[in-house]
Protein backbone atom coordinates (compact mmCIF):
# COMPACT_ATOMS: atom_id res chain seq x y z
CA UNK A 1 0.00 0.00 0.00
CA UNK A 2 1.10 3.61 -0.94
CA UNK A 3 -0.13 6.35 0.55
CA UNK A 4 0.09 9.92 -0.72
CA UNK A 5 3.07 13.33 0.24
CA UNK A 6 3.58 12.77 4.11
CA UNK A 7 2.04 9.27 4.50
CA UNK A 8 3.48 6.10 5.16
CA UNK A 9 4.64 4.26 2.59
CA UNK A 10 4.66 0.06 2.54
CA UNK A 11 5.98 -1.55 -0.05
CA UNK A 12 7.82 -5.08 -0.98
CA UNK A 13 11.23 -5.89 0.02
CA UNK A 14 11.85 -6.05 -4.04
CA UNK A 15 10.37 -2.80 -4.04
CA UNK A 16 12.83 -1.06 -2.14
CA UNK A 17 15.59 -0.08 -4.25
CA UNK A 18 17.76 2.68 -2.96
CA UNK A 19 18.19 6.06 -4.72
CA UNK A 20 18.17 9.74 -3.57
CA UNK A 21 14.35 9.66 -4.99
CA UNK A 22 12.64 6.43 -3.44
CA UNK A 23 10.85 5.93 -0.28
CA UNK A 24 12.98 3.56 1.80
CA UNK A 25 13.43 1.50 5.80
CA UNK A 26 14.13 4.11 8.11
CA UNK A 27 16.41 3.37 10.82
CA UNK A 28 15.36 6.00 13.74
CA UNK A 29 14.36 5.12 16.75
CA UNK A 30 13.03 8.29 18.94
CA UNK A 31 11.38 9.31 22.50
CA UNK A 32 8.01 11.48 21.72
CA UNK A 33 9.70 14.85 22.81
CA UNK A 34 7.97 17.80 21.18
CA UNK A 35 10.92 18.25 19.60
CA UNK A 36 11.32 14.75 17.74
CA UNK A 37 7.54 14.66 17.10
CA UNK A 38 8.70 17.49 14.71
CA UNK A 39 10.75 15.20 12.56
CA UNK A 40 7.59 13.61 11.59
CA UNK A 41 5.24 14.57 8.37
CA UNK A 42 2.30 12.39 9.74
CA UNK A 43 1.49 10.32 13.21
CA UNK A 44 3.64 7.89 13.75
CA UNK A 45 2.58 3.86 12.93
CA UNK A 46 1.77 1.77 15.60
CA UNK A 47 3.28 -1.79 16.22
CA UNK A 48 0.46 -3.19 14.45
CA UNK A 49 1.43 -0.90 11.44
CA UNK A 50 -1.78 1.08 11.94
CA UNK A 51 -1.28 4.94 11.75
CA UNK A 52 -1.79 6.08 15.51
CA UNK A 53 -4.07 9.31 16.30
CA UNK A 54 -2.23 12.35 17.53
CA UNK A 55 -3.48 11.66 20.92
CA UNK A 56 -2.45 8.55 21.04
CA UNK A 57 1.44 9.48 20.55
CA UNK A 58 1.61 9.77 24.51
CA UNK A 59 1.01 6.35 24.91
CA UNK A 60 4.08 5.30 23.20
CA UNK A 61 7.61 5.99 25.07
CA UNK A 62 9.37 4.94 21.78
CA UNK A 63 7.89 5.09 18.36
CA UNK A 64 9.37 4.73 14.63
CA UNK A 65 7.96 5.38 11.03
CA UNK A 66 9.10 2.54 9.05
CA UNK A 67 8.59 4.60 5.67
CA UNK A 68 8.83 8.19 5.44
CA UNK A 69 7.83 10.88 2.51
CA UNK A 70 9.62 14.07 3.88
CA UNK A 71 9.66 17.43 2.13
CA UNK A 72 12.64 17.07 0.39
CA UNK A 73 12.95 13.92 -1.63
CA UNK A 74 17.28 14.02 -0.70
CA UNK A 75 17.67 10.42 1.00
CA UNK A 76 14.15 9.83 2.46
CA UNK A 77 15.42 6.80 4.04
CA UNK A 78 16.69 9.10 7.13
CA UNK A 79 14.38 11.30 8.43
CA UNK A 80 14.91 15.13 8.96
CA UNK A 81 17.27 15.90 11.18
CA UNK A 82 16.02 19.97 11.72
CA UNK A 83 19.16 21.25 13.95
CA UNK A 84 19.17 17.94 16.17
CA UNK A 85 22.85 17.70 17.56
CA UNK A 86 24.06 13.58 16.79
CA UNK A 87 27.79 12.66 17.25
CA UNK A 88 28.77 10.14 14.54
CA UNK A 89 31.63 7.58 15.31
CA UNK A 90 34.30 8.13 12.48
CA UNK A 91 36.37 5.40 11.79
CA UNK A 92 38.36 6.37 8.44
CA UNK A 93 36.88 4.71 6.76
CA UNK A 94 33.89 5.03 4.09
CA UNK A 95 31.05 3.53 5.99
CA UNK A 96 31.27 6.11 8.72
CA UNK A 97 32.21 8.63 6.66
CA UNK A 98 28.96 8.37 4.66
CA UNK A 99 26.90 7.85 7.76
CA UNK A 100 28.60 11.76 8.56
CA UNK A 101 27.63 12.96 5.32
CA UNK A 102 23.79 11.23 5.25
CA UNK A 103 23.38 12.64 8.37
CA UNK A 104 24.70 16.05 7.59
CA UNK A 105 22.75 16.03 4.19
CA UNK A 106 19.21 15.37 6.14
CA UNK A 107 19.49 18.52 8.43
CA UNK A 108 21.56 17.45 11.56
CA UNK A 109 24.23 19.20 13.43
CA UNK A 110 27.11 16.70 13.65
CA UNK A 111 29.67 16.01 15.43
CA UNK A 112 32.39 13.33 13.70
CA UNK A 113 34.51 11.69 16.94
CA UNK A 114 37.02 9.11 16.12
CA UNK A 115 38.03 6.79 18.82
CA UNK A 116 41.66 5.72 19.70
CA UNK A 117 41.54 2.25 21.42
CA UNK A 118 45.03 0.52 20.78
CA UNK A 119 48.51 2.29 21.39
CA UNK A 120 50.43 -0.48 19.83
CA UNK A 121 52.27 -0.17 16.77
CA UNK A 122 51.32 -3.48 13.92
CA UNK A 123 53.94 -6.10 13.38
CA UNK A 124 55.62 -3.72 10.98
CA UNK A 125 56.26 -0.54 13.01
CA UNK A 126 53.28 0.80 11.48
CA UNK A 127 50.26 2.81 13.75
CA UNK A 128 47.69 2.81 10.91
CA UNK A 129 45.45 4.72 13.64
CA UNK A 130 47.25 7.13 12.65
CA UNK A 131 46.63 7.25 9.14
CA UNK A 132 42.74 6.48 10.00
CA UNK A 133 43.04 9.69 12.11
CA UNK A 134 43.91 11.88 9.62
CA UNK A 135 40.97 10.49 7.42
CA UNK A 136 38.16 11.23 9.63
CA UNK A 137 39.83 15.13 9.76
CA UNK A 138 40.03 15.02 6.30
CA UNK A 139 35.98 13.94 6.03
CA UNK A 140 34.94 16.35 8.58
CA UNK A 141 36.73 19.31 6.59
CA UNK A 142 35.42 17.97 3.14
CA UNK A 143 31.96 17.90 5.20
CA UNK A 144 32.01 21.19 7.16
CA UNK A 145 31.22 19.14 10.51
CA UNK A 146 33.13 19.21 14.10
CA UNK A 147 35.66 17.01 14.84
CA UNK A 148 37.43 15.22 17.78
CA UNK A 149 39.41 12.47 19.28
CA UNK A 150 38.55 10.69 22.06
CA UNK A 151 41.25 8.54 24.28
CA UNK A 152 39.03 5.32 25.17
CA UNK A 153 42.15 3.25 25.79
CA UNK A 154 41.96 1.99 29.06
CA UNK A 155 38.41 1.22 28.61
CA UNK A 156 39.46 -1.22 25.92
CA UNK A 157 42.22 -2.62 28.05
CA UNK A 158 40.46 -3.54 31.00
CA UNK A 159 36.69 -3.91 29.48
CA UNK A 160 37.42 -5.83 26.53
CA UNK A 161 40.79 -6.75 26.32
CA UNK A 162 41.81 -8.66 29.31
CA UNK A 163 38.45 -10.89 28.68
CA UNK A 164 39.80 -11.42 25.36
CA UNK A 165 43.16 -13.01 26.46
CA UNK A 166 41.37 -14.49 29.42
CA UNK A 167 39.30 -16.85 26.78
CA UNK A 168 41.93 -17.68 25.06
CA UNK A 169 43.76 -18.99 27.98
CA UNK A 170 41.13 -20.56 29.05
CA UNK A 171 40.60 -22.21 25.79
CA UNK A 172 37.87 -20.65 24.49
CA UNK A 173 37.31 -19.03 21.03
CA UNK A 174 36.22 -15.24 21.92
CA UNK A 175 35.00 -12.81 19.63
CA UNK A 176 36.20 -9.05 20.68
CA UNK A 177 34.09 -7.17 18.05
CA UNK A 178 30.61 -8.34 20.39
CA UNK A 179 32.31 -6.72 23.38
CA UNK A 180 33.51 -4.11 22.23
CA UNK A 181 30.57 -2.29 20.91
CA UNK A 182 28.77 -3.25 24.07
CA UNK A 183 31.62 -1.61 26.11
CA UNK A 184 33.10 0.99 24.01
CA UNK A 185 30.72 1.93 21.18
CA UNK A 186 27.77 2.30 22.81
CA UNK A 187 28.77 2.97 26.34
CA UNK A 188 31.52 4.65 26.71
CA UNK A 189 31.09 6.66 23.46
CA UNK A 190 27.85 7.27 23.81
CA UNK A 191 27.83 8.50 27.30
CA UNK A 192 30.59 10.91 26.09
CA UNK A 193 28.35 11.56 23.14
CA UNK A 194 25.63 13.32 25.39
CA UNK A 195 27.62 14.17 28.36
CA UNK A 196 30.65 16.04 26.35
CA UNK A 197 29.14 16.74 22.77
CA UNK A 198 25.52 17.83 23.88
CA UNK A 199 24.25 14.67 21.17
CA UNK A 200 20.25 13.67 21.56
CA UNK A 201 21.95 10.33 19.34
CA UNK A 202 24.65 9.03 18.15
CA UNK A 203 25.47 7.23 14.85
CA UNK A 204 27.60 4.35 13.66
CA UNK A 205 28.35 2.96 9.75
CA UNK A 206 27.01 -0.69 10.98
CA UNK A 207 24.96 -2.41 8.53
CA UNK A 208 21.80 -2.78 10.56
CA UNK A 209 18.92 -1.36 11.17
CA UNK A 210 16.36 -0.37 14.28
CA UNK A 211 12.50 -0.80 14.53
CA UNK A 212 9.73 0.39 16.86
CA UNK A 213 7.81 -2.33 18.19
CA UNK A 214 5.02 -1.97 21.15
CA UNK A 215 7.44 0.03 23.92
CA UNK A 216 10.70 -1.24 23.16
CA UNK A 217 13.42 -1.13 20.17
CA UNK A 218 13.61 -3.79 17.65
CA UNK A 219 17.59 -4.60 16.12
CA UNK A 220 17.37 -5.53 12.87
CA UNK A 221 19.65 -6.92 10.10
CA UNK A 222 21.32 -4.69 7.71
CA UNK A 223 19.54 -4.73 4.20
CA UNK A 224 22.62 -5.83 2.43
CA UNK A 225 22.47 -9.73 3.61
CA UNK A 226 26.34 -9.72 2.73
CA UNK A 227 27.34 -6.77 4.70
CA UNK A 228 24.87 -7.49 7.62
CA UNK A 229 26.33 -6.52 10.90
CA UNK A 230 23.88 -7.39 13.34
CA UNK A 231 25.59 -10.43 15.02
CA UNK A 232 28.09 -8.30 16.28
CA UNK A 233 25.85 -5.70 17.84
CA UNK A 234 23.76 -8.98 19.31
CA UNK A 235 25.29 -8.26 23.17
CA UNK A 236 24.28 -4.23 22.88
CA UNK A 237 21.24 -3.62 25.40
CA UNK A 238 18.39 -2.85 23.80
CA UNK A 239 18.30 0.51 25.54
CA UNK A 240 21.22 2.34 23.87
CA UNK A 241 19.53 1.31 20.51
CA UNK A 242 16.55 3.96 21.49
CA UNK A 243 19.33 6.68 20.71
CA UNK A 244 21.18 5.16 17.89
CA UNK A 245 20.86 5.65 14.16
CA UNK A 246 22.12 3.62 11.34
CA UNK A 247 22.78 5.39 8.35
CA UNK A 248 23.69 2.92 5.94
CA UNK A 249 21.75 0.37 7.52
CA UNK A 250 19.38 0.39 4.28
CA UNK A 251 21.93 0.46 1.89
CA UNK A 252 24.49 -1.71 0.33
CA UNK A 253 28.38 -1.13 0.47
CA UNK A 254 28.03 -0.71 -3.49
CA UNK A 255 25.59 1.83 -2.70
CA UNK A 256 27.51 3.35 -0.12
CA UNK A 257 30.52 3.83 -1.97
CA UNK A 258 29.30 5.11 -4.95
CA UNK A 259 27.52 8.22 -2.81
CA UNK A 260 31.20 8.36 -1.67
CA UNK A 261 32.39 8.48 -5.17
CA UNK A 262 29.55 11.59 -6.26
CA UNK A 263 30.42 13.37 -3.16
CA UNK A 264 33.92 13.66 -3.82
CA UNK A 265 34.84 11.69 -0.02
CA UNK A 266 38.84 10.15 -0.14
CA UNK A 267 38.04 7.41 1.52
CA UNK A 268 35.67 5.64 -1.31
CA UNK A 269 37.36 3.08 -2.25
CA UNK A 270 39.31 2.60 1.05
CA UNK A 271 39.98 -0.65 2.23
CA UNK A 272 37.46 -2.06 4.93
CA UNK A 273 39.14 -2.34 8.33
CA UNK A 274 39.17 -6.30 9.15
CA UNK A 275 41.19 -8.28 12.66
CA UNK A 276 40.68 -7.78 16.10
CA UNK A 277 38.20 -4.57 17.04
CA UNK A 278 40.75 -1.41 16.55
CA UNK A 279 43.30 -3.76 16.61
CA UNK A 280 43.37 -4.91 12.66
CA UNK A 281 45.12 -7.30 11.15
CA UNK A 282 47.97 -9.59 12.99
CA UNK A 283 49.57 -12.48 13.20
CA UNK A 284 47.31 -13.81 15.69
CA UNK A 285 50.18 -16.43 17.04
CA UNK A 286 52.75 -14.02 17.29
CA UNK A 287 50.56 -10.90 18.70
CA UNK A 288 49.13 -13.98 21.56
CA UNK A 289 52.50 -14.77 22.41
CA UNK A 290 53.28 -11.37 23.81
CA UNK A 291 50.68 -11.63 26.46
CA UNK A 292 49.46 -15.07 27.27
CA UNK A 293 52.09 -17.57 28.01
CA UNK A 294 52.14 -20.34 25.89
CA UNK A 295 50.30 -24.16 26.89
CA UNK A 296 52.46 -26.89 24.60
CA UNK A 297 50.96 -30.02 24.21
CA UNK A 298 50.21 -32.90 21.55
CA UNK A 299 48.31 -33.68 18.93
CA UNK A 300 46.26 -36.64 19.40
CA UNK A 301 44.01 -38.53 16.86
CA UNK A 302 40.62 -38.82 18.54
CA UNK A 303 39.85 -41.83 16.51
CA UNK A 304 43.05 -44.05 17.23
CA UNK A 305 44.19 -42.28 20.46
CA UNK A 306 47.97 -42.00 18.64
CA UNK A 307 50.20 -39.33 19.46
CA UNK A 308 50.52 -37.18 15.47
CA UNK A 309 53.12 -34.58 16.61
CA UNK A 310 53.74 -31.42 19.03
CA UNK A 311 51.74 -27.98 19.15
CA UNK A 312 52.91 -24.99 20.11
CA UNK A 313 50.43 -23.66 21.77
CA UNK A 314 46.85 -24.88 22.51
CA UNK A 315 45.07 -21.39 22.54
CA UNK A 316 46.31 -21.13 18.92
CA UNK A 317 43.45 -23.77 18.20
CA UNK A 318 39.63 -23.84 17.49
CA UNK A 319 37.33 -26.85 16.73
CA UNK A 320 36.66 -26.57 13.21
CA UNK A 321 39.87 -24.76 11.98
CA UNK A 322 42.88 -26.87 9.70
CA UNK A 323 45.44 -28.07 12.25
CA UNK A 324 48.51 -28.10 9.50
CA UNK A 325 49.98 -31.16 11.28
CA UNK A 326 53.53 -31.85 8.91
CA UNK A 327 54.13 -34.98 7.49
CA UNK A 328 50.25 -35.85 7.14
CA UNK A 329 49.07 -37.38 3.95
CA UNK A 330 45.93 -35.71 4.60
CA UNK A 331 44.43 -32.64 6.71
CA UNK A 332 43.57 -33.23 10.36
CA UNK A 333 41.26 -31.24 11.60
CA UNK A 334 40.66 -29.59 15.53
CA UNK A 335 37.62 -31.65 16.89
CA UNK A 336 38.49 -30.76 21.06
CA UNK A 337 40.82 -29.25 23.35
CA UNK A 338 41.77 -30.90 26.39
CA UNK A 339 42.66 -27.73 28.72
CA UNK A 340 44.01 -29.50 31.47
CA UNK A 341 46.33 -32.28 29.60
CA UNK A 342 47.13 -29.37 26.67
CA UNK A 343 45.99 -32.16 24.00
CA UNK A 344 44.07 -31.01 21.00
CA UNK A 345 42.26 -33.87 19.55
CA UNK A 346 42.34 -34.14 15.76
CA UNK A 347 40.40 -35.95 12.84
CA UNK A 348 40.53 -36.60 9.32
CA UNK A 349 37.63 -35.28 6.67
CA UNK A 350 35.97 -32.21 6.79
CA UNK A 351 32.62 -34.11 7.37
CA UNK A 352 34.01 -36.59 10.63
CA UNK A 353 31.06 -37.19 12.91
CA UNK A 354 33.62 -35.62 15.52
CA UNK A 355 33.27 -32.04 14.16
CA UNK A 356 29.42 -32.20 14.48
CA UNK A 357 27.06 -31.56 17.35
CA UNK A 358 23.38 -30.84 17.20
CA UNK A 359 23.00 -29.21 20.70
CA UNK A 360 24.81 -27.20 22.77
CA UNK A 361 24.81 -24.59 26.04
CA UNK A 362 24.41 -20.88 25.70
CA UNK A 363 25.14 -18.66 29.04
CA UNK A 364 24.98 -14.86 29.37
CA UNK A 365 21.60 -14.45 27.38
CA UNK A 366 21.70 -10.97 26.12
CA UNK A 367 17.79 -10.55 24.84
CA UNK A 368 17.43 -7.27 22.91
CA UNK A 369 13.69 -6.88 24.18
CA UNK A 370 12.61 -5.74 27.31
CA UNK A 371 12.02 -8.88 29.74
CA UNK A 372 12.15 -12.46 28.33
CA UNK A 373 9.96 -13.36 25.32
CA UNK A 374 6.84 -15.34 25.26
CA UNK A 375 8.68 -17.72 22.83
CA UNK A 376 10.71 -19.14 25.37
CA UNK A 377 8.04 -20.68 27.24
CA UNK A 378 7.30 -22.38 24.00
CA UNK A 379 9.13 -25.44 23.30
CA UNK A 380 8.04 -26.00 19.52
CA UNK A 381 8.68 -22.09 18.80
CA UNK A 382 11.56 -21.94 15.59
CA UNK A 383 14.35 -20.00 15.86
CA UNK A 384 17.12 -19.23 13.35
CA UNK A 385 20.27 -19.16 14.20
CA UNK A 386 24.04 -17.98 13.57
CA UNK A 387 27.44 -19.14 15.49
CA UNK A 388 29.29 -17.04 13.16
CA UNK A 389 29.03 -13.78 11.34
CA UNK A 390 27.42 -13.62 7.60
CA UNK A 391 27.17 -17.81 8.28
CA UNK A 392 24.17 -19.07 6.47
CA UNK A 393 21.40 -19.12 9.00
CA UNK A 394 19.68 -22.17 10.29
CA UNK A 395 17.16 -23.32 12.53
CA UNK A 396 16.90 -24.00 16.25
CA UNK A 397 14.69 -24.65 19.57
CA UNK A 398 15.37 -22.86 22.83
CA UNK A 399 14.59 -23.69 26.16
CA UNK A 400 15.98 -23.37 29.63
CA UNK A 401 18.50 -25.59 31.29
CA UNK A 402 16.90 -25.21 34.58
CA UNK A 403 12.77 -24.14 34.08
CA UNK A 404 12.38 -23.53 37.97
CA UNK A 405 15.09 -21.52 38.62
CA UNK A 406 14.84 -17.80 38.62
CA UNK A 407 18.90 -17.23 38.82
CA UNK A 408 20.18 -19.75 36.44
CA UNK A 409 20.00 -18.12 33.03
CA UNK A 410 21.84 -20.56 31.14
CA UNK A 411 19.50 -21.94 27.59
CA UNK A 412 20.01 -25.44 25.99
CA UNK A 413 20.20 -24.55 21.49
CA UNK A 414 18.42 -28.12 19.69
CA UNK A 415 19.76 -27.40 16.20
CA UNK A 416 17.11 -29.22 13.97
CA UNK A 417 20.65 -30.13 11.43
CA UNK A 418 24.14 -30.80 12.66
CA UNK A 419 26.56 -28.19 13.01
CA UNK A 420 30.10 -28.15 12.63
CA UNK A 421 32.69 -26.34 14.75
CA UNK A 422 30.48 -25.45 17.48
CA UNK A 423 33.64 -24.02 20.16
CA UNK A 424 32.96 -22.81 23.76
CA UNK A 425 33.36 -19.14 23.77
CA UNK A 426 31.75 -18.33 20.33
CA UNK A 427 28.63 -16.30 20.24
CA UNK A 428 25.18 -17.62 19.11
CA UNK A 429 22.78 -15.41 18.17
CA UNK A 430 19.02 -15.93 18.06
CA UNK A 431 16.68 -14.43 15.44
CA UNK A 432 12.99 -14.13 13.94
CA UNK A 433 13.32 -13.55 10.57
CA UNK A 434 15.21 -10.12 10.46
CA UNK A 435 14.67 -9.21 14.21
CA UNK A 436 17.57 -10.02 16.09
CA UNK A 437 16.27 -11.62 19.50
CA UNK A 438 19.37 -12.74 21.60
CA UNK A 439 23.37 -12.79 22.12
CA UNK A 440 24.97 -15.69 23.93
CA UNK A 441 28.24 -17.38 24.68
CA UNK A 442 28.64 -21.17 23.92
CA UNK A 443 29.67 -22.33 27.14
CA UNK A 444 29.96 -25.98 26.41
CA UNK A 445 29.31 -27.58 23.05
CA UNK A 446 26.67 -30.93 23.11
CA UNK A 447 28.12 -34.38 22.61
CA UNK A 448 29.93 -34.60 19.03
CA UNK A 449 28.09 -37.71 16.84
CA UNK A 450 31.08 -39.63 17.40
CA UNK A 451 30.56 -39.30 20.82
CA UNK A 452 26.63 -40.31 20.39
CA UNK A 453 27.81 -42.99 17.79
CA UNK A 454 25.36 -41.69 15.60
CA UNK A 455 26.72 -41.40 11.65
CA UNK A 456 25.63 -37.82 10.00
CA UNK A 457 22.84 -37.63 7.53
CA UNK A 458 23.81 -37.66 3.77
CA UNK A 459 22.71 -34.47 3.37
CA UNK A 460 24.67 -32.72 5.90
CA UNK A 461 26.41 -29.38 4.89
CA UNK A 462 28.05 -25.98 6.28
Amino acid sequence: MKRAAFGIVRVSRSERIVSKNTFHLCSLVSPPTQTHKRLYHTDPPSSKGDTLHSDETTKHPLYSPLFIKSESNEYPFIPEGRGIPITVGLSGGVDSSVSAFLLKKRGYDVTGVYMKNWDELDELGVCTGEQDWIDAQKVCSKLGIKCKQVDFVKEYWHNVFQRFLEDYRNGRTPNPDVFCNREIKFKEFMNYAMERTGAQYIATGHYARTNFNGESVQLLRGFDSSRDQSYFLSFTPWTAFSRTLFPVGSLSKNQVRQIALDEGIHVAQKKGSTGICFIGERNIQKFLSEYIELQKGKFVDINTWEVLGEHEGLCYYTVGQNAAIGGMKEKMYVCKKDIKEGIVYVCNGLKNPALFCDTCIVDEPNWIVDGLPQTLNDENFEYSYQIRHLQEPGVCKVTKLSPHSETDNRLVVQFNKPQRGVAAGQILVLYHKDVVLCGAIISEPGPSYQEQKRALPDDVHF
